[in-house]
């Protein structure tokens, strides 16, 4: 289906062309015709699938038809890269229809909490907000929800994994009765029906079941040691023609050794993590979107809160616990129909969480010979890497060593070895590994004029 088949405004749809949207993704086919006929939805879509279009081409739509200076629609994100990435996104779509947003969320400067908190009393169109710095505008008593029609939930199965179910209740006590309800989750949990049973009236259901990962995704898994950890990745790393790296980590204390090592070595390369002001974070984000960073390294976080065209390999550097997390992870490369890598490393207690991702995504992937030089690794056996003893503290074989059953978390050795030794020569950390400051625009409190043509929207 064509987006010039949903009957938009002529605003929406100049801003749908200079964006070069031609047709319609499935959660975007299903989803987009509800929302217009005003009634509340739950949808089961992943990230990479257009679902955040799907809501917001049908709400640009009925405030570009009835244009007012009030808070029209109010979405609901996890995680501040998530909603910094959903504003963008509207700046984009919204270009030519004058509708006004405003990205609410913690981490910045008190500069930052006052230019949200006018932007809140001026009446943006659509609030993007975290849960928490929401709740801290509102215990001020300056925002108006009286006007609000639209309530939406991204990525809800995220935002109760945090623990913000009891905020989200919170938020929704102040709202209106009379709105429409949008629930998109990745995943559908019980709890997650149970919240929709609490929020939502009569919805539509729409189930984009969890795609495969692209066939653009050349898929590989090495079977190491923890100690073997170091030297793979310096290997894989000297190949020059992956140009743009994300390498997935489940653990922040790795994430931050794996980039102080390869720092050291002169690589282009940022840790991506919570320690990090929001400054700091869209800095490294506009140098990686712009190839002047070569790899970025990041927990989870940013499996889901990154769309970048361009990312030639993902490396993980351990198995995610989730098997969906998997997927989301290696979507990062092979979007928008181009190609990519994705390497997996697998230790010999992470067998069993690696035979449960086979089993997702309905596919054995390749477990490639270690290369020339490394001692051999592990057998893949996930049957009897996923047991457990039973009552070892009972019974004691005085000849038997400890199995290392509780060595450290996700597969880190504590006398795991230094994680790069060299890296390729000649390859300078850009700006000497400091973070520049952050560019962010001045936030759009009023509406924009229409511009003479329909350059430059992005």
């Amino acid at each position: 289906m064509k987006f010039n088949e949903f009957g938009f405004i002529p605003t929406l749809e100049e801003g749908l062309d200079s964006m070069g949207f031609v047709e319609a993704t499935p959660i975007q086919e299903q989803a987009i015709p509800v929302v217009l006929e005003k009634k509340d939805l739950i949808a089961c879509a992943q990230t990479g699938t257009g679902k955040t279009a799907s809501y917001l081409l049908p709400i640009l739509n009925m405030i570009g038809e009835n244009p007012k200076e009030h808070i029209y629609a109010l979405i609901l994100a996890p995680t501040r890269e998530l909603a910094l990435q959903i504003d963008q996104q509207i700046m984009g779509l919204s270009y030519f229809t004058g509708a006004t947003s405003i990205a609410v969320y913690g981490g910045g400067d008190g500069m930052g909490y006052e230019q949200q908190r006018r932007a809140l009393q001026e009446g943006a169109n659509i609030v993007v907000a975290t849960p928490g710095r929401l709740l801290a505008h509102m215990s001020g008593g300056k925002v108006d929800f009286s006007k609000l029609k639209c309530l939406v939930l991204d990525e809800a199965d995220r935002m109760l994994d945090m623990g913000f179910h009891e905020d989200i209740m919170r938020i929704i006590t102040a709202l209106p009765q009379e709105r429409q309800g949008l629930l998109f989750s990745a995943t559908m949990p019980p709890k997650i029906r149970t919240l929709a049973k609490k929020i939502l009236v009569d919805p539509s259901e729409v189930n984009i079941a969890i795609s495969k990962p692209s066939a653009g995704i050349d898929q590989q898994a090495y079977l190491v040691y923890d100690e073997q950890k170091a030297a793979l990745l310096k290997h894989i790393l000297s190949n020059d023609t992956y140009s743009s790296i994300i390498i997935f980590s489940s653990k922040k204390d790795m994430v931050k050794k794996l980039a102080a090592e390869l720092q050291r070595k002169k690589v282009s390369v940022e840790g991506f993590h919570s320690d990090l002001d929001q400054a700091q974070r869209e800095a490294i984000m506009a140098r990686f979107r712009a190839k002047q960073l070569r790899i970025l390294i990041g927990t989870d976080v940013i499996s889901r809160g990154i769309d970048i065209e361009g990312i030639s390999l993902v490396v993980n550097y351990d198995v995610p616990p989730d098997p969906e997390d998997y997927v989301h992870r290696i979507g990062r490369t092979a979007r928008a129909a181009t190609t990519g890598t994705a390497i997996t490393f697998i230790n010999d207690k992470d067998q069993h969480r690696f035979a449960r991702i086979e089993q997702l995504i309905e596919s054995e992937v390749p477990k490639m010979p270690l290369p020339e030089g490394f001692e051999a690794g592990p057998v893949y056996d996930p049957k009897k890497s996923g047991k457990k003893k039973r009552n070892s503290f009972k019974k004691k074989k005085p000849n038997r060593k400890p199995t290392g059953e509780h060595g450290g978390a996700h597969g880190v050795a504590a006398t795991a070895a230094p994680v790069v030794a060299s890296v390729v020569t000649g390859e300078a950390q850009a700006n000497g590994g400091e973070v520049a400051k952050s560019t962010k625009p001045k936030r759009r409190f009023n509406r924009p004029k229409r511009p003479k043509n329909s350059e430059g929207t992005e």
